[in-house]
């Protein structure tokens, strides 16, 4: 009787893992912003363009930086729920820099060697071998405004959660 008692609470716990990521605030928040953020540069799009893209919904670029409002989000989140002292926010924090960083130096440049690569292509005689190719990918970084509201949607998204977890357990 006893091991039936064992193994039912040890099934037990271990659902409760399994489901446990459904209550994950640093992971909501980081999921929650991402989403925000790319239904915003569907408006973004839709605005400078006057067209609806949905392709913005799950590229990259654009306005504002959804790699910025993920990875600021989870450090915020960390940082409310366990502590700004502790090293899971540290990680975090240092995660958040190198995408950040990388979002407005690397990818941003390389988005831009991109269109300098198409516009060559572009004006290739028909008859050269390259000029068929597959036009690169241009919108691929951030400029700087776009990391930064990115960074403070993903902030706003995660106090918000929290005042929100607060309000829900209290």
């Amino acid at each position: 009787m006893e091991e039936t008692s064992a193994t039912t609470t040890t099934t037990t716990s271990t659902t409760h893992q399994y489901f446990s990521i459904f209550t994950n605030y640093p992971l909501i928040s980081s999921l929650t912003a991402f989403t925000i953020a790319q239904f915003i540069k569907l408006f973004t799009s839709w605005y400078r363009e006057r067209r609806w893209d949905l392709k913005q919904l799950i590229g990259s670029g654009g306005m504002p930086s959804s790699h910025s409002a993920t990875v600021t989000a989870l450090a915020v989140a960390i940082g409310l729920q366990e502590g700004f002292g502790g090293s899971h926010f540290a990680i975090a924090l240092i995660l958040a820099s190198v995408v950040m960083y990388d979002a407005t130096g690397v990818r941003l440049h390389a988005g831009r060697q991109a269109e300098v690569l198409n516009q060559i292509v572009y004006e290739l005689p028909a008859e050269h071998p390259l000029a068929e190719s597959r036009p690169l990918r241009e919108l691929l970084g951030h400029t700087p405004p776009q990391v930064v509201a990115g960074g403070m949607l993903g902030s706003i998204t995660a106090v918000t959660g929290y005042l929100f977890t607060r309000v829900a357990t209290s």
